[in-house]
């Protein structure tokens, strides 16, 4: 068998096992087998690669694992759950930068070597660099924004939506024009530096709170370039792989829009059109009702019915092994432990129920928001950990908050809500919380960690 067919051979086996992967990752219950599928996909992917008959040294391949499996393993192994949107960020910026680099490359070794580049090849060189390049600070400035050493609110700037448009203009007309006539290198170069610009310019307008649908999309961007270089160089496994990666950030993106009530257009073109008026609600005149650890703990121990509601206060704290433990206590008195996850819960589509996950929480008791929304009212308790947002009724009674209309967990109609928070600090909407003031709402101030542990001693010893 020669290397050619082992090597389609491998790029077909690694394709089905990219398709079962992406398939295993709509369960949570599969996620995990999904991951190991992908993982396995790829592996055979670049064993498909190395045995190609284009390749004559292994030389700098060689570097190049190594130095990647370097920088890999830290950033898969060390990196805290509550970092990983932004790691994620990171890797799409290196993904893309790759895509990129590949292209710049390939269009640069034909002009050299003075080979002719058709039209669909020339298209395929120039939309991976558009792409890739627009994907790479999109990504970086996501990453930043995440990182918090860029800031988080919206930069906007005076004529933004003109410039934005013009340098789109401008770099699709360059696009064209080098697609017919390959050997303008200033034109191919030109259209590269305008798609830095327009990743930044696209970015930068958009607040902190929408970075997650940013991510998706910035994926998409990512796969779609890694599909146009399988087109460029030829390799199969990039087109699929590419692709699938594309149409399922893209679908990923609108899903996540639709849930946050934001305009996906807006995070489309780089907020284009008119921001959403903040709210001027104020918490003036409104009284949090603060509860102590011992009274709560009451209150979960004689709960028949008890819904909790992870967000990003639960991931910073990383208390999602002590939220286990108090629901098995619970559950010994009785009662009955369900977990509603909102769709943008965290800062990463999953970030929730990957933390539960971890903690071995049973996949049985995770419920999305329409399968939990009308259980509450039936609930003795709603544990509210760290979640800020998603449970904030101005969604659904103020026209004038940002976040009017966007689809929220129902934990203000539990017959009691409970929840824990290090201060009244407001959530990434940056307005003020409804559901804190409510009559039916306890708040139990302190580290979500160092409060679970309270509440479950506290059980333990009544």
């Amino acid at each position: 068998m020669s290397r050619e067919v082992v090597s389609q051979i491998s790029y077909l086996a690694a394709s089905v096992l990219f398709i079962f992967g992406l398939r295993g990752l709509t369960k949570p219950d599969k996620a995990r087998r999904g991951m190991l599928l992908a993982a396995v996909g790829m592996l055979v992917a670049i064993i498909g690669t190395l045995v190609k008959t284009e390749v004559v040294s292994y030389g700098w391949i060689l570097v190049g694992l190594v130095l990647g499996s370097l920088i890999g393993y830290p950033l898969g192994m060390w990196v805290p759950m509550t970092a990983m949107p932004q790691r994620i960020a990171f890797s799409h910026m290196f993904g893309a930068l790759a895509a990129t680099l590949v292209g710049v490359s390939e269009y640069f070794t034909d002009l050299s070597n003075g080979e002719t580049i058709g039209i669909p090849k020339m298209s395929a060189l120039a939309f991976e660099v558009l792409f890739g390049a627009l994907t790479v600070t999109g990504s970086f400035v996501a990453f930043g924004k995440l990182a918090e050493f860029l800031p988080g609110r919206p930069i906007t700037y005076k004529n933004q939506n003109a410039i934005n448009l013009g340098l789109a203009a401008v770099a699709a007309g360059l696009f064209a024009y080098v697609v017919f006539n390959p050997e303008a290198s200033w034109a191919f170069y030109l259209m590269l530096a305008l798609a830095t610009l327009i990743g930044l310019f696209l970015v930068l307008p958009i607040g902190g709170a929408d970075m997650p649908v940013v991510i998706s999309l910035m994926n998409s961007y990512a796969g779609l370039a890694a599909s146009a270089t399988g087109f460029a160089i030829g390799n199969e496994v990039l087109i699929i792989a590419g692709a699938l990666d594309g149409a399922s950030g893209f679908i990923l993106s609108i899903v996540m829009s639709r849930a946050m009530n934001r305009s996906f257009t807006n995070v489309l073109f780089g907020a284009f059109g008119s921001a959403p008026t903040a709210s001027t609600r104020t918490s003036e005149g409104l009284v949090a009702a603060p509860i102590s650890a011992e009274d709560a703990a009451l209150q979960l121990a004689h709960a028949r019915s008890v819904i909790v509601v992870p967000g990003y206060g639960m991931a910073v704290a990383q208390a999602q092994h002590q939220i286990r433990e108090l629901a098995e206590l619970i559950e010994k008195n009785g009662g009955e432990v369900r977990y509603a996850i909102h769709p943008v819960a965290g800062r990463m589509p999953g970030h929730m129920n990957v933390l539960l996950a971890e903690a071995n929480v049973p996949y049985d008791r995770l419920y999305e928001m329409d399968e939990i929304n009308d259980r509450f009212e039936e609930a003795d308790v709603a544990l509210v950990i760290g979640a800020n947002d998603v449970v904030n009724p101005a969604a659904r009674t103020d026209p004038g908050s940002p976040i009017y209309g966007m689809p929220i967990l129902n934990a203000d109609k539990a017959k009691r809500v409970i929840v824990l928070k290090r201060s009244m600090a407001t959530g990434f909407a940056g307005i003020e919380n409804d559901l804190f003031y409510a009559e039916n709402s306890s708040l139990l101030f302190g580290d979500a960690k160092d409060s679970l542990q309270k509440l479950i001693g506290e059980i333990k010893t009544a």
